[in-house]
């Protein structure tokens, strides 16, 4: 008998936000456990987890993978029920690579996203945060984009998360699960959470201005150094042409 593909609901595309991230603490040398590798300076935590107030994303999520640093025995860790979380101890900060799989019902192929794995505080109250010894939290928020989904998930969907639908022709090849938010180096993912998890404009909108000055810092920087470079070239030059000015007088 001929494999029929299962119905789609068409011009119908259905998302679920989720944040994915990490926590970092610093490991007290004094309270330090035995079985802790002399090395590593850190204990930290991977997670994928539901956008408030879903609790809960087991029901599309069938199992979730983190492919950890080559250097850890078991690298690739599979978790397949919540909580979808990796806890380990290192030294090091690295690119994870975290790929969700999805129910049966789904008929969706799994999709990858990537997440630098911070240990350190960065930014302008990294001292005071290092001195303090405060946890450093990574996290973003990001949408699984279903686009017309098939019939029996998208019943699936609604009625098990609610939560929002769109209706519009999607684009082409759209027939398949996608990862929304802004492009990043590796995967696609949005802006970084503030540190109390919650996502807002007003935090997208400082982070901005930071990046806007930052890129600013830079255009002055790097004006200097061109300025830098020509002084040098000219001096050299004058150089030059006074060895060749001696040279013709002797």
């Amino acid at each position: 008998m001929p494999y029929t593909k299962p119905p789609r609901k068409k011009g119908v595309s259905i998302y679920r936000p989720f944040i994915f991230g990490s926590v970092a603490e610093h490991i007290d040398p004094a309270t330090r456990p035995s079985t802790i590798n002399a090395d590593h300076t850190h204990r930290w935590t991977l997670y994928v987890r539901p956008c408030p107030p879903h609790p809960d994303l087991s029901y599309f999520i069938k199992k979730i993978s983190f492919k950890l640093h080559e250097t850890y025995t078991n690298s690739l860790r599979t978790i397949e029920a919540p909580p979808f979380e990796v806890t380990e101890t290192g030294w090091g900060e690295f690119e994870v690579q975290i790929k969700l799989y999805f129910v049966p019902e789904a008929n969706e192929k799994p999709q990858t996203i990537w997440h630098h794995l911070k240990l350190h505080p960065y930014g302008p109250d990294a001292e005071r945060q290092r001195e303090r010894k405060e946890a450093v939290i990574s996290e973003c928020y990001e949408e699984v984009v279903f686009n017309e989904p098939v019939e029996a998930f998208y019943d699936l969907l609604t009625s098990s998360g609610g939560g929002p639908v769109g209706r519009g022709k999607g684009s082409k090849g759209s027939k398949q699960a996608s990862m929304g938010g802004k492009k990043g180096a590796q995967g696609e993912r949005v802006a970084e959470l503030p540190f109390d998890g919650t996502y807002s404009q007003k935090e997208e909108g400082r982070e901005m201005d930071r990046l806007r000055q930052a890129i600013k810092t830079v255009e002055v920087m790097v004006r200097e150094e061109r300025q830098k470079l020509e002084e040098r070239e000219k001096t050299l030059a004058d150089l030059r042409s006074g060895d060749g000015a001696a040279v013709k007088a002797r």
